[in-house]
């Protein structure tokens, strides 16, 4: 039986303008109209048209609009399932999917880059941080249970090979994004469901923002196959993306809402460790 299609009535507008108007929270009311029936993604449209229709006829007003969508890397892709890039280095797509935006790609790293990457981060490993959202610092998180370190942009040969490598794959400029992360993941270390953009509504947001602005997509490089468990889960959709030796899985994500179906998590490895790369791309340049 096919679903009868929702209309967008002057009745809900004017109540979608109200609840904007009175200082509401876009989440709650998208969570509102969600419990009253209201499919997520004709209420988020419903939304963005109402209260940019509400802009454009009142001028700049004290009105909480949803965050619209900013430009994101769209992979190199072609419809083809093998990318050549400008090094020789072959890559294969191994998935795709559009919501969330998501790519698994095979073989992005050789099995002596990922060495090479492991050697020069193992001796600067410390516990992971996660960011403070009440000041835009960065703190230890029980969510998060696997040691790290940053690599400066193109500090040493193989960090700007690999970096070289992501910008032609990912289309998108080297300065737009932050230095690779690697993460060791230790028998029963995890990094539990979360998203990677910075959410406006806590204080410390706006600070993290002076830096690049928005994080709008995602690369985890794997850099070995663990024994068992490890994989990158999607709970939203039900997508669990193992932890394979030079594969890497790429998301991203337009606004800073959960409607990007982009919540994702590290799930806990049950045998040997788990070595990741990470590659967290902004919106401007990253200084």
């Amino acid at each position: 039986m096919a679903a009868t299609a929702q209309i967008v009535t002057e009745d809900l507008r004017r109540w979608i303008v109200a609840q904007a108007e009175a200082g509401c929270r876009p989440d709650d009311v998208l969570a509102a109209m969600k419990t009253s029936g209201w499919d997520e993604g004709v209420a988020l449209e419903a939304m963005e048209e109402t209260l940019r229709q509400r802009l454009d006829e009142r001028g700049p007003r004290p009105i909480k609009a949803l965050q619209t969508g900013s430009p994101v890397p769209e992979p190199l892709l072609g419809g083809a399932s093998d990318i050549v890039l400008a090094d020789g280095h072959r890559v294969r797509v191994l998935t795709t999917m559009r919501l969330p935006r998501v790519v698994v790609f095979g073989g992005l790293l050789t099995d002596a880059e990922c060495d090479g990457l492991m050697a020069l981060a193992a001796p600067r490993l410390v516990r992971s941080e996660t960011v403070d959202n009440g000041t835009g610092g960065s703190e230890v998180n029980a969510a998060r249970t696997s040691d790290g370190m940053f690599f400066e942009r193109g500090e040493a040969l193989l960090i700007q090979a690999i970096e070289q490598r992501i910008v032609e794959l990912l289309r998108w400029p080297l300065d737009h994004g932050e230095g690779l992360q690697v993460l060791r993941y230790r028998p029963g270390a995890e990094y539990r469901p979360h998203h990677d953009y910075f959410d406006p509504g806590h204080a410390g947001t706006a600070t993290i923002l002076q830096r690049g602005g928005q994080r709008v997509g995602t690369l985890v490089i794997y850099l070995n196959t663990p024994e068992g468990g490890g994989a990158t889960t999607f709970p939203d959709v039900g997508l669990e993306v193992a932890p394979v030796r030079g594969n890497a899985v790429f998301f991203s994500y337009e606004r800073a809402h959960a409607s990007t179906k982009t919540l994702h998590g590290g799930a806990p490895v049950t045998a040997g460790e788990k070595w990741v790369a990470t590659k967290w791309l902004r919106e401007g340049v990253f200084a």
